[in-house]
């Protein structure tokens, strides 16, 4: 899973073969639109060489965990890096997120039946446009493929089989109903990765698994915020859903604290997030450093 929600504050002070589409029509709109906002900004830039816009940008960070969604996707310590085209105006947003860890979880092999221990992999792609100040859409392509050959399987990047269990997709909205408080709604699309229901008969039916969450800054100084949240999920075609074992439910509460460091005239941004999931009476705390 691609990292936590960043959340996009609008005020003053701070600025995943089958889906519903054939996943090579959306992987070519995607590019084809990617490559529309290139070319027109390349043209822009022609126009105006005196600004400084740069269309690419990159960060990493360190993380004692990687939690998402009420999910701990992986206990132990990560390093987490993106790569992302913006376009001039800031609408558009086209990247890739990978995460790696410096420990072991162990996996079951198919055939033997024995543990083998993976590491935590994952490289997803994401697409975001952003319609206004407010409101945002966003399409996820998660592709965790922790332990797939560990456990016996075949490495598939592109696969979006449902009982393959390593990649899916979500669609989500953002909307900022105040400065300080997002409304986050997302959807998965067409059962991947177990997001689905087997039936009597032995047939797999979709879940399309729904996530609402909300989060508000509730407290901000000059170097330093705190923001609260809530977010639960459920299912409107099963009684499964992705993350939950019955119908719906409440998954992900929890507080995050951020401070401003200065070390060397850099600042460096440090996140500690407080989350508990209510259904599997999970309590973690996740330190996250950005280095840059």
């Amino acid at each position: 899973m691609r990292k936590n929600l960043k959340i996009e504050f609008n005020d003053s002070s701070s600025s995943y073969s089958r889906i519903g589409l054939s996943k090579s029509y959306v992987i070519f709109a995607i590019i084809l639109f990617g490559m529309f906002n290139f070319s027109a900004a390349q043209v822009d830039g022609k126009q105006t060489n005196k600004d400084e816009y740069t269309p690419f940008s990159l960060s990493a960070h360190i993380k004692n965990m990687h939690t998402w969604h009420g999910f701990v996707v992986h206990p132990g310590a990560v390093i987490a890096s993106s790569l992302e085209y913006n376009s001039r105006n800031k609408k558009f947003t086209f990247g890739f997120w990978g995460g790696a860890s410096f420990s072991t979880v162990d996996v079951k092999n198919v055939s033997t039946g024995e543990n083998e221990s993976a590491y935590y992999k994952e490289v997803s792609i994401y697409t975001k446009y952003r319609f206004s100040d407010k409101f945002f859409i966003e399409a996820v392509s998660h592709n965790n493929y922790t332990g797939v050959e560990e456990r016996g399987d075949k490495l598939e990047y592109w696969s979006y089989d449902k009982t393959q269990g390593y990649n899916f997709v979500d669609l989500n909205f953002g909307y900022n109903i105040t400065p300080n408080t997002l409304l986050y709604f997302a959807t998965i699309i067409n059962g991947g990765s177990g997001d689905y229901e087997i039936q009597e008969d032995g047939e797999l039916k979709d879940s399309w698994t729904h996530y609402f969450e909300v989060n508000s800054r509730v407290w901000q100084n000059t170097d330093s915020s705190l923001s609260l949240f809530a977010g639960g999920a459920w299912s409107f075609i099963t009684d499964k859903t992705f993350y939950t074992e019955g119908a719906g439910n409440i998954i992900n509460v929890g507080a995050t604290y951020n401070k401003q460091f200065d070390v060397l005239q850099h600042t460096i941004p440090v996140d500690v997030t407080l989350m508990w999931n209510p259904e599997q009476e999970k309590t973690v705390i996740q330190l996250d450093i950005t280095l840059f």
